[in-house]
């Protein structure tokens, strides 16, 4: 039976081997996508869920693939019957020694930047975060959203000229 073999998706070993590879990628994939943690976690769940009910018909080195689409599927159905908010906010609490002329201006930017990043096409604004918050590269980007290398480098160079535009300093 191929269930027992040790390649097989639908081994558990293999199967919690994928998860512990790419749910916390996914996460952040579709959260830069959703703005939402609990809709992110819906979506790596659901998209688990099915790779489970397709293991057998899935190959483990196309599992990471098929992850990504099926989450990336579910995001453009909610985006269907919803407009994308993009919440990014450091919600600790921190204690600073800076003047409140530098946080005022600190604060200033990040509303700024907040608000180029929500202005930018979803496309930008997710191949940005990834690469410069996940520290993602280009060819990684490039295979979750199943598009070339080329693509995520124009996205990643438009995304830039236009919060360059918007935010004098970046």
């Amino acid at each position: 039976m191929k269930a027992e073999d040790p390649q097989n998706v639908c081994n558990e070993s293999t199967y919690s081997a994928l998860f512990n590879a790419n749910s916390k990628t996914i996460f952040n994939y579709i959260y830069y996508k959703f703005g939402n943690e609990e809709k992110a976690h819906d979506a790596v769940q659901e998209a688990f869920v099915k790779l489970w009910e397709h293991c057998a018909k899935v190959a483990p080195e196309k599992a990471k693939s098929f992850l990504y689409t099926v989450a990336n599927n579910l995001y453009l159905n909610v985006i269907k019957a919803e407009k994308v908010r993009l919440k990014y906010a450091d919600k600790s609490l921190k204690t600073t020694h800076e003047s409140p002329e530098f946080l005022m201006e600190e604060n200033e930017f990040k509303a700024k930047l907040d608000r180029a990043l929500d202005d930018l096409p979803d496309n930008q604004r997710s191949t940005f975060l990834l690469n410069r918050i996940d520290g993602k590269k280009y060819a990684e980007i490039a295979e979750m959203e199943g598009v070339s290398v080329k693509a995520i480098e124009k996205r990643m160079h438009l995304a830039l000229k236009t919060l360059r535009e918007k935010i004098e300093g970046i």
